[in-house]
């Protein structure tokens, strides 16, 4: 994987298209179809704006992007986020935003940063995630039980007793019933049956159910010209220009992030053309510039759309193309077709998706590598306060941890043989030179001292501390014995030097190592 340059890819002759990408892109439209007007209603936004986001993305990064067989659109991941900026700057002002963190993409992807959004900890990412996935489900269950969202986690948690105990009817009942068939679509065998996209069987399985019970229930809307839909961006007002400035940074941040780990995870699943980083990320924000120029969703690489295209046999890009002509094509002549769709439908639909973002797969690798205080604070962050809050918090505890895991330097010492033995193992770090300073200075002057520097990292201060002590004990008679420090920080640098890969350049704990468990759209 690289993250400048010219990625690897071979021109694609018309039969490899015809006979590999054509049925794939079939698949990731089928998938991608009810995800982009289901992520449009969780966003507070007009459904057409889900749709525009998906064949603005299929286009735009399909020929553009650095990942080939990445496929982008409107995620999941960005629905609350957008939601709460609607409600706060309005639609056309939430599009200019979206156009205005493209730019900002694009300012990124030129200035070639795009490796470093990778730095994020991962605990914070599925904490993220998780914590939207929550607020998702506890919006949209209203909607499957027949009501409607209230504004914030807390008060549709206060309300929904009263929901449950004042069901809707048939409103409730095509809610349910597409819950239901997506979560018993996951324990089928493997077979043909399987291949058919779960949230298309669920979308067409309830509009059908409701066009047999003739059921009362609210449906999409989709105005009979498409290109009378289009809402076009406004700037804002003076009063509006601090959130607009926030709500563009974050959009830009989120998403960059989100589509450059869906990229790394994307390429884990082939064995094709390694990921140009800083070319997708200036096809994202592009794409995202004209999205929210025509009235659309921003857009970010998701990975399990990407999972589906890879999955159905696709070879090169235009596959993630292809999806975006047969989109724009549904949109453009049966978009009537979508008018038939409940709302509880896509409720349900959105319902699933929101509890495949917390994944308890992700929360067992976290504890095991002691994360998961940084996952939960994230998460109640996110519901309890707001994302950003909640990205803010879990940064904060994400970095509060490193400092105390700088901070674990583990001193032992013992006389033996008529020496004083010491063992440092551990992190030698600024953060840990009190604890060592207070360990060495119990050791009787004049003795004879043996140092065993058995560190893992070794810094500028720890050198010196430990130097420092070796020479003043020598003054006052004693001898001491160790490795020379030189030796000791030449290994450290030897070792840091041997990962000059783009995975083995990063610390095990960060995206690219467990990039598998890093699919930021896990279920977009």
């Amino acid at each position: 994987m690289t993250s400048g340059g010219k990625a690897a890819e071979a021109r694609p002759s018309l039969k490899e298209i015809l006979a590999s990408d054509l049925p794939a892109s079939l698949v990731v439209f089928l998938v991608a179809l009810p995800l982009c007007m289901g992520i449009a209603l969780a966003s507070g936004a007009p459904i057409m704006a889900g749709l525009i986001a998906g064949v603005v993305g299929g286009l735009v990064v399909g020929l553009m992007g650095g990942v080939p067989l990445l496929v982008s659109g409107p995620a999941a991941g960005l629905a609350v986020m957008v939601f709460g900026f609607i409600q706060e700057l309005g639609f056309a002002v939430t599009c200019a935003a979206v156009a205005v963190a493209g730019l900002v993409q694009v300012a990124l992807g030129a200035l070639k940063v795009a490796r470093s959004a990778l730095a994020i900890s991962p605990a914070v990412i599925h904490g993220m995630l998780a914590g939207i996935g929550i607020l998702i489900v506890l919006g949209q269950i209203h909607i499957v039980l027949g009501g409607s969202p209230q504004s914030n986690a807390w008060n549709n948690l206060r309300e929904l007793p009263g929901q449950i105990a004042d069901l809707h009817g048939p409103a409730t009942l095509l809610g349910l019933l597409t819950l239901g068939i997506l979560i018993a679509w996951q324990f089928l065998p493997n077979g043909r049956l399987k291949k058919v996209p779960g949230p298309l069987v669920a979308v067409v399985g309830g509009t059908a159910v409701a066009a047999v019970l003739n059921a009362d229930v609210a449906r999409v809307q989709l105005a009979a010209d498409a290109l009378s839909a289009i809402n076009l961006p406004s700037l804002p007002e003076g009063s509006m220009l601090g959130a607009f400035v926030v709500a563009v940074l974050s959009l830009a941040l989120v998403a960059s992030a989100e589509s450059l780990l869906s990229a790394v995870a994307t390429d884990k699943l082939h064995t094709g053309a390694r990921a140009n980083l800083d070319r997708e990320l200036l096809a994202q924000g592009v794409a995202n510039t004209l999205s929210g120029l025509v009235g659309g969703l921003p857009i970010t690489g998701v990975i399990v759309r990407s999972a589906a295209n890879i999955n159905a046999g696709a070879k090169t890009r235009w596959s993630a193309v292809l999806h975006a002509v047969w989109m724009l094509a549904f949109v453009t002549l049966l978009g009537g077709l979508a008018s038939f769709v409940p709302l509880t439908v896509l409720a349900g639909l959105l319902v699933h998706v929101g509890l495949k973002l917390v994944n308890l797969a992700h929360i067992r690798e976290l504890r095991h590598r002691g994360e998961l205080p940084v996952y939960l604070i994230t998460v109640a962050g996110v519901v309890g306060i707001n994302l950003l809050a909640g990205i803010g918090l879990g940064l904060g505890a994400a970095i509060l941890r490193l400092l105390w895991q700088l901070g674990q330097v583990r001193v032992e010492s013992h006389a033996a043989n008529g020496a004083h033995q010491v063992c440092i193992s551990g992190a030698l770090t600024f953060v840990g030179v009190p604890k060592l300073s207070a360990a060495l200075a119990k050791i009787p002057s004049g003795s004879k001292v043996e140092v065993d520097v058995a560190v893992n990292m070794l810094d500028h201060s720890g050198f010196e501390a430990l130097e420092s002590w070796a020479d003043t004990h020598r003054k006052t008679g004693g001898t001491v014995t160790m490795e020379p420090l030189e030796d000791v920080w030449s290994r450290r640098g030897a070792r840091a030097a041997l990962a000059t890969g783009p995975a083995a350049a990063l610390p095990p704990s960060s995206p690219a190592h467990h990039v598998s468990s890093l699919a930021p759209g896990g279920a977009q």
